[in-house]
């Protein structure tokens, strides 16, 4: 069954000589890489390496230090982005309904109303991930997966070029997370372009074609299997390991500055 989404053509993501960090203490050095228009793309790497940071980058929550990031050929304002389902704030008094019908809002306004038809697309979104009877239950009651299904239809109704996922599958069940990659199978069919952070490497080989590994730096990006070699994850691991914590500026933002 695919989603109940209108056909959208996909975006190419384009990153020059980015660096992103918080009050300069970076994360992301020097990035320059290409996504190309409906690319499925991994994006992994330890604990820290600026893997959520890029996809804030990318979603337009996270100013630059330098360099940039450019989306070429996507409608105006067509990202979704999916935050870590940790940082929802589940204590926020909302419905299932209401939280999936917030998806629609690019193209009803903040305080527009809703037609029949916006109604009829709420109801088929929470069908298309197995919600069908939540749609009055509040968000606090839902477990983890259940909660990732609502955001997952959500993420439908915004009919997006691009779409961000950080850590989609982390804490949910196995059935969820089966469901929801049927999701994702159907917006890459719709040659939709979709970063996603990730930790499981079989997943990785088994469904993203291309992949990018973070360590702060980029340590390889391309053909999945050409990344995941065991060189390359160790030397990420050894770049982690090695980084300056106390550091505020990389050197060579210090060499230019001089």
């Amino acid at each position: 069954m695919n989603a109940p989404l209108t056909h959208a053509r996909g975006a190419a993501i384009r990153f020059t000589d980015l660096t992103l960090g918080y009050d300069r203490h970076p994360a992301v050095h020097h990035l320059s890489a290409k996504v190309e228009a409906g690319g499925l793309v991994a994006i992994i790497g330890p604990n820290g390496a600026g893997k959520s940071t890029l996809l804030k980058a990318v979603a337009g929550a996270l100013a630059p230090l330098s360099g940039h990031v450019s989306v070429e050929g996507a409608r105006r304002r067509a990202i979704a982005y999916l935050p870590q389902l940790a940082a929802i704030d589940r204590t926020f008094p909302i419905c299932v309904f209401d939280l999936v019908a917030t998806g629609l809002w690019r193209r009803t306004g903040l305080f527009g109303g809703f037609s029949r038809t916006d109604r009829d697309a709420v109801s088929q979104a929470l069908a298309h991930v197995g919600l069908t009877g939540f749609e009055r239950r509040t968000i606090d009651a839902l477990s983890g997966g259940q909660l990732q299904r609502a955001l997952f239809a959500r993420l439908m109704l915004q009919d997006a070029d691009v779409i961000l996922l950080d850590e989609p599958l982390t804490a949910i069940d196995t059935k969820t997370a089966a469901d929801l990659l049927d999701v994702l199978r159907g917006w890459h069919a719709e040659q939709r372009t979709i970063l996603a952070v990730l930790h499981d490497m079989n997943l990785v080989r088994d469904l993203f074609p291309h992949t990018m590994l973070l360590a702060r730096e980029l340590v390889a990006y391309g053909r999945t299997d050409d990344v995941l070699t065991q060189a390359n994850l160790a030397r990420a691991r050894h770049m982690i390991e090695a980084f300056d914590e106390a550091a505020h500026i990389c050197e060579h933002d210090k060499a230019a500055a001089q």
